[in-house]
């Protein structure tokens, strides 16, 4: 890297901006069609699939969000309208490496805008990202090989910490077939109703002296304590704060309580309330749940607050309202079934690492063979 020659490229001399043309709302996602592009970080701005009739863009392009998210799509795609998001076209031919690459020279985007200042191609267009040059022309060949070595590097740490951690292991046991068998076959009478308010309660916490807008969005000097704020970006943890004064709490279920998103998020690491947020922790005596059974009952509480309905226009409130609400829970002999739930997510757990470990592998395997024709 420090052999490289850096050069300025305006971002309006390389890629041509477009913009959605339907305003696609949650009811629209479906699981059909093309997947749909949002403002945020969480799952890369991906919000599911969509067959409604809107503009399709194609893949090998770059989306920026209003918050200056950039990601490059590999995938054709639609956008929502409400959120400003646009997708940049470059103006010559790139690979999908090329594309990450230029993708991550966007990074400081994230820095200048947020709510109070919402990014736009008009007011990027203007800005220079950095690129490496070579003789006076962009050096593709170097982001192609850069890249490639930046994940060959990646992929053998996955593999690693898989092996590790014991996640290389995905084989679902007796006992984890059988209760994913038994998931699709439970009834009515399998189900209990139970009040949040009943199973839960909220965390006290100390008020911060601080706005999103004066604190860090990366861990810096004593600024290293993560913030919850109403976002649905990283599970509502965009900021960092002093652990001096704060309430640190972990292993609870957060909630924001003005949003446009109201999806509950179990945390199972140390943070802090900032604000437009709340945490909930179990408040019965007896059978404390473990982190499994925290993300079951996550799912079973979204069924009741992460709905289409409500929105900044339509608020669901915050503990007041939601301490109200009846969630179902899995039964066994009239009690709350906590050994089904803890089998129930990690028989999940399996199935979602599997496509991480053979994705894992076949990367390996692809590098090697790679290595072996040099």
């Amino acid at each position: 890297m420090q052999a490289v020659k850096w050069g300025e490229y305006t971002l309006g001399d390389l890629f041509t901006s477009q913009n959605g043309d339907f305003d696609i709302q949650k009811i629209h996602i479906n699981g059909k069609g093309e997947y749909v592009i949002t403002a945020g970080l969480s799952n890369n701005g991906v919000l599911g699939k969509s067959d409604v009739n809107a503009k399709i863009f194609k893949k090998n392009t770059i989306t920026v969000d209003m918050f200056g998210n950039a990601f490059y799509r590999q995938f054709d795609y639609k956008m929502v309208t409400h959120a400003r998001v646009f997708s940049l076209a470059a103006n010559f031919s790139i690979t999908e490496r090329q594309g990450l690459f230029l993708a991550n020279s966007f990074s400081y985007l994230s820095n200048e805008f947020g709510f109070d200042n919402m990014c736009s191609w008009e007011k990027i267009k203007t800005k220079s990202i950095r690129l490496p040059y070579k003789d006076g022309e962009i050096d593709f060949d170097f982001m192609e090989s850069f890249i490639a070595e930046l994940e060959a590097q990646r992929i053998a740490e996955l593999s690693a910490y898989l092996k590790a951690s014991g996640f290389d292991n995905y084989e679902l046991s007796e006992e984890e077939l059988n209760v994913l068998e038994r998931f699709t076959e439970l009834g009515d009478d399998n189900w209990g109703t139970y009040i949040v308010g009943n199973l839960f309660e909220k965390v006290t916490t100390k008020k911060l002296p601080y706005k999103a807008k004066e604190l860090p969005k990366q861990p810096t000097d004593d600024y290293v304590l993560p913030c919850l704020t109403s976002s649905f970006q990283n599970q509502g943890l965009n900021y960092y704060a002093p652990k001096s004064g704060a309430t640190v709490i972990s292993n609870v279920i957060s909630l924001p309580s003005n949003s446009d998103v109201y999806r509950a998020y179990y945390q199972s690491r140390d943070f802090t309330v900032l604000s437009d947020s709340y945490a909930i922790q179990w408040k019965l005596a007896e059978n404390k749940p473990t982190p499994n059974q925290y993300l079951f009952m996550v799912m079973c509480i979204n069924k009741v607050t992460d709905l289409p309905i409500y929105s900044y226009k339509n608020k669901l409130g915050g503990w007041n309202v939601v301490k109200h609400k009846e969630i179902r829970l899995p039964e066994k002999n009239g009690k709350i079934d906590f050994a089904f739930m803890d089998t129930f997510i990690s028989a999940i757990k399996k199935l979602a690492i599997k496509d991480v470990v053979k994705y894992s592998d076949a990367k390996i395997k692809a590098t090697k063979e790679v290595v072996s024709c040099k």
